[in-house]
């Protein structure tokens, strides 16, 4: 559904203009000629955002902003005007305005600022359903929305009931062992032992003994007998994490127990049936590892009879948010904090994260966040500088199709946006990383290039900087998770 956008102009050539202008880029428009008239529609027509002239009789753009925070704070507006100079930008910020945009107008200009402004707003529209969600997670016991999480989820449930070999793959920090408790909690074993070894963790002869168990005087230290986690593990489940670490005189004699479906312990010379399944993890390629002679072929046939990929963090979309959101209230109970939600920069910045660790990255990257937050909500400035620089000038320029190309002068504006977001607002800060001095800045986000003189038409402006007692970009000014 497109969004709806009101349009205001005492001018009734420039409100016609840019409904037109907005029309054909797929918006549904309505145009009204005076601030009184556009409250009137706003009565009876949801609107997801007002574009609005500054200089208007009876009622300006400035009252009317601070009009629409009182009665339609969920509406986001933009400043249009032919003044120049700070001034006015400082007075729309204040007043609630979104952006600000300068006359005389360039289509292409308003359309960057209203994309820029809707997609704020869909990000705040997420931050909030994900803050009123219950902090519970579906049977399987894994958070996630997005298709990827769900076919993993699908398949869990499909296979839970089956006594197949299991081989569930993904990147480190994925879950996997989330996914391997899972599928033992769905299945009829649930009231049996679930028992989980990492195979990287330790040299040969002491996972034999782990595994199979040993028996009295088997070794220097082995002092009575001592059933492996196959016995332990009774009808319940054995996971075998990190398997492609195994080394290959341990993978001979784990391929003879899963073709046998008998332990030997070490030292001893009975051989002990199992009924456990067994259910093994790795993040390396085992194929690869197969042509490579360092994983045994017929071993990675026996454990890959079901084979379940868990997505890496980055394919989820919005699952990142609602991780983000699950984490932190866990974690914010734990330590008694009154964190509540994620500001919109923030969230932004953590949907532009590759995230290499994936979800345990994420955990830990909420958990500093937490620590340091000092208000209700977590801002960019308590992110971790890799996550802060997210979406920087690689992003900017390296993903845009050609028909989303702009001006130098904006790209430059939106740098500028970018080192601000990552120094928090620190306008002086932002200066020394650009080389600039701190009134080039203001340059930047009012007017476009540095030294540009005043009036300089077409840029759309950043707001300048607020009043000590006014809000910031990253705080009164966005709406919390």
């Amino acid at each position: 559904m497109p969004a709806t956008i009101l349009v205001i102009d005492d001018d009734k050539d420039t409100a016609e203009l840019m409904q037109d202008a907005l029309r054909k880029r797929g918006f549904d428009v309505h145009a009204r000629t005076s601030a009184a008239s556009g409250l009137e529609l706003l009565r009876t027509v949801a609107c997801d955002l007002v574009v609005t002239d500054v200089a208007m009789d009876q009622m300006s753009g400035i009252e009317l902003c601070e009009r629409l925070r009182a009665s339609h704070p969920d509406v986001l507006t933009i400043v249009v005007t032919g003044e120049s100079g700070l001034a006015t930008a400082v007075a729309a910020i204040r007043a609630g305005a979104y952006d600000y945009v300068t006359k005389p107008l360039k289509p292409e200009v308003l359309a960057i600022a209203v994309s820029r402004a809707l997609g704020f707003l869909d990000m705040r529209r997420e931050l909030k359903r994900l803050r009123e969600m219950p902090g519970t997670v579906d049977a399987s016991g894994i958070a996630g929305e997005s298709p990827a999480i769900r076919q993993t989820i699908e398949m869990l449930a499909r296979v839970a009931e089956s006594d197949a070999t299991v081989l569930i793959t993904g990147e480190s920090g994925t879950g996997k062992e989330l996914v391997a408790r899972a599928l033992h909690d769905q299945s009829a074993r649930r009231g049996e032992p679930f028992v989980a070894i990492n195979c990287a963790a330790m040299p040969a002869p002491l996972l034999e003994s782990e595994l199979f168990g040993h028996v009295r005087g088997a070794f220097t230290d082995a002092r009575s007998d001592r059933p492996g986690l196959f016995a332990q593990a009774r009808r319940g489940t054995v996971f075998l994490d990190e398997i492609g670490e195994m080394p290959l005189e341990m993978q001979v004699k784990l391929l003879r127990v899963l073709q046998q479906r008998t332990v030997r312990p070490v030292g001893g010379d009975e051989e002990i049936p199992f009924k456990a399944r067994v259910v093994t993890a790795t993040n390396r390629d085992l194929e690869r590892e197969v042509e490579a002679k360092r994983f045994r072929e017929d071993l990675f046939y026996r454990i890959n009879v079901v084979p379940i990929s868990v997505p890496a963090l980055r394919e989820r979309g919005n699952d990142i948010l609602l991780l983000s959101q699950f984490f932190l209230r866990r974690i914010a109970a734990k330590s008694n904090r009154a964190v509540r939600g994620i500001s919109a920069p923030a969230a932004r910045k953590l949907l532009d994260y590759d995230w290499p660790g994936n979800v345990r990255e994420l955990e830990n990257c909420i958990e500093r966040a937490v620590a340091l937050c000092r208000l209700d909500e977590i801002t960019i400035s308590e992110l971790p500088p890799s996550v802060m620089t997210s979406g920087d000038p690689d992003v900017l320029i390296g993903k845009l199709a050609p028909s989303d190309m702009v001006t130098l002068d904006e790209m430059g504006r939106r740098y500028v946006r970018k080192v601000l977001d990552v120094t928090a607002g620190n306008k002086s800060q932002a200066a020394k990383l650009l080389g600039i001095d701190r009134r080039s800045v203001y340059r930047w986000l009012a007017e476009g290039e540095p030294g540009a003189g005043p009036g300089q038409p077409g840029q759309p402006a950043e707001p300048a900087p607020p009043a000590p007692d006014a809000p910031t970009a990253d705080s009164g000014a966005t709406e919390s998770l």
